[in-house]
């Protein structure tokens, strides 16, 4: 392999790297130049009981420590991840061809956020006292037991850390299955939380696909399941977890709508635009591929944003100047030209891009489509690659009821130098996670998590832990007991 942080085995469990290669090989592509640099093998029956027998075993002994005691190892971990930041990095890289110039700061760092946040809040998860009369009820947070986590390729290291973060501070055991695409860097995560103090068995990674994950979500030993992915596979999951009625957590992506109105500043709201739709070569689920932009400044902003989408910089995502990679795989990149192929064939206007590169690995030029109408394919469907559709509009109360015309409600956003209207309008949309004059930030203290098709509860923030616990209610009586008979 050539980077020097590399895990040493497919799965991580019970708190050692262990391999099983009767399992199906997995091959993992560099993006950046489509040749193989490592193997792992879909877990086994075998390694799947070793992962839920492991975490089954350590969980109860985990709850009973004080959530003190649990966040310090959190936040010892998070520590090393950020020593290590540079190596880490380096592995996203190598395992999404994202550019380094993303990857150094936004991947395995906001991991350590999450690990230093619910690390920092997991001693404060306490209960309440209600005094009734005499007579007192008490409550307590009580742990869930085994949670699954089942991850994305287009954020493995965060995305390991935003689901154990919170499993962990509030006293579970995680099993996390990673993309089959990106299956690397979870198993890093796994080695530094065990590092950093995790007894064996509570967070352990194991590879494989769908057929991996079905026997984890619907095993009677797990209590909790977390996933990201399509709608497709949150309904399977769902459907699933539903019959053993488990608690479930999905984000599921989105079709998202970035209105700019004729007095955003025109330079922000190009950025918030190139932001919203070409960041890690737009494989991000909260994008706003859906911009409409109001008539009276459509044509300057497509010409400036023409002019800033030239000088980006494509290239070797291992080279920090860099700010444009690859698409993740060859077979994503192939569903994004044929998205590029509808576009054109619906009439919509391409004013830049639309090819592939001519060059090895997985490039598509950042596309922009205009006169994009509501019907078009482009503008209904989750492209998840990097092409924007511009639609025009008039007045503010049309541009509300075309944004909300959709089964996806995951993100918003609103440019705009009257802040009543950005407040106003945000008030109407029905996303989950929305922006007025910025787009795609993704703080670990605030929640984040979508509405309608776009999913099930939250991620990050307080919210998370009302997730991954469950309250207990006490009823204590003081005097004597008063049965009819």
């Amino acid at each position: 392999m050539p980077y020097p942080t590399q895990p040493t085995a497919s799965h991580f469990v019970n708190g050692a790297y262990v391999e099983d290669t009767a399992g199906a090989e997995i091959p993992v592509i560099y993006p950046a130049t489509g040749e193989q640099i490592a193997l792992v093998h879909e877990a086994t029956p075998a390694i799947i009981e070793h992962a839920l027998n492991s975490a089954k075993a350590a969980q109860k002994a985990w709850a009973a420590l004080s959530g003190t005691e649990r966040g310090r190892i959190l936040r010892r971990a998070a520590e090393m991840i950020r020593e290590r930041n540079h190596d880490l990095s380096v592995l996203e890289t190598y395992d999404t061809g994202k550019p380094m110039s993303e990857t150094l700061y936004v991947d395995a760092t906001s991991g350590a956020d999450a690990l230093e946040y619910f690390g920092g809040l997991a001693g404060s998860l306490t209960g309440e006292h209600i005094q009734l009369g005499d007579d007192w009820v008490y409550t307590r947070r009580e742990a869930l037991g085994v949670c699954i986590g089942i991850g994305a390729w287009n954020y493995p290291t965060q995305i390991a850390c935003w689901k154990g973060a919170p499993a962990l501070a509030c006293g579970n055991a995680m099993v996390f299955k990673p993309s089959e695409t990106t299956p690397l860097c979870a198993l890093k995560v796994a080695e530094i939380l065990h590092e950093a103090g995790l007894p064996a068995g509570l967070y352990n990674v194991i590879q494989g696909t769908g057929a991996v994950g079905a026997p984890l979500v619907s095993d009677p030993r797990v209590d909790k399941v977390s996933l990201t992915g399509s709608v497709p596979t949150g309904r399977k999951v769902y459907a699933a977890a539903a019959a053993g009625i488990k608690n479930v957590t999905m984000e599921l992506g989105g079709k998202s709508p970035l209105i700019i109105f004729d007095d955003a500043s025109l330079e922000d709201a190009v950025g918030g635009a190139i932001l919203a739709n070409f960041y890690s070569s737009g494989q991000v689920c909260s994008n706003g591929t859906r911009v409409f932009v109001q008539k009276g400044i459509k044509e300057a902003f497509l010409a400036r944003l023409h002019e800033r989408l030239s000088e980006a910089v494509i290239g070797d995502p291992m080279d920090e100047a860099t700010n444009f990679g690859p698409m993740v795989s060859e077979n994503q990149m192939k569903i994004v030209q044929s998205y590029i192929e509808k576009g054109k064939a619906d009439g919509a206007r391409l004013v830049c891009g639309g090819a592939r590169l001519e060059r090895e690995g997985y490039y598509l030029e950042p596309t922009v489509f205009a006169d994009v109408k509501d019907d078009m394919i482009i503008a209904r469907e989750e492209i998840f690659g990097p092409v924007m559709a511009v639609l025009d509009f008039d007045a503010e109360d049309d541009a509300i009821a075309r944004a909300n015309a959709t089964e996806f409600g995951l993100s918003a956003g609103v440019f705009t130098s009257d802040l009543t209207r950005g407040h106003r309008v945000i008030a109407q949309l029905q996303a989950g996670s929305c922006f007025i004059n910025s787009y795609n930030d993704a703080p670990v203290e605030a929640p984040f998590g979508g509405s309608k098709q776009s999913g099930v509860g939250r991620e990050n923030s307080k919210a998370a832990i009302e997730h991954y616990s469950q309250m207990k209610s006490v009823y204590v009586r003081m005097g004597a007991v008063d049965a009819p008979f």
